[in-house]
């Protein structure tokens, strides 16, 4: 919200949750998403904290 950057480290379900919140998905939506370990997703948030973008960062 002030304009500073965040890192979130985390593991299998916590990295699911966040990104079926800050995606918008449901539960059933999340379950088929793959989320690749050590793979780096970038989002930039708008002020009003919806997503503006996401990028996930492959090699």
């Amino acid at each position: 919200m002030a304009g500073g950057t965040v890192v979130v480290a985390a593991h299998g379900n916590s990295l699911r949750s966040l990104v079926m919140a800050l995606d918008g998905l449901s539960p059933d939506q999340i379950v088929g998403e793959e989320i690749a370990t050590g793979v780096p997703i970038v989002y930039r948030l708008n002020a009003d904290t919806t997503v503006a973008e996401k990028r996930v960062l492959k090699d």
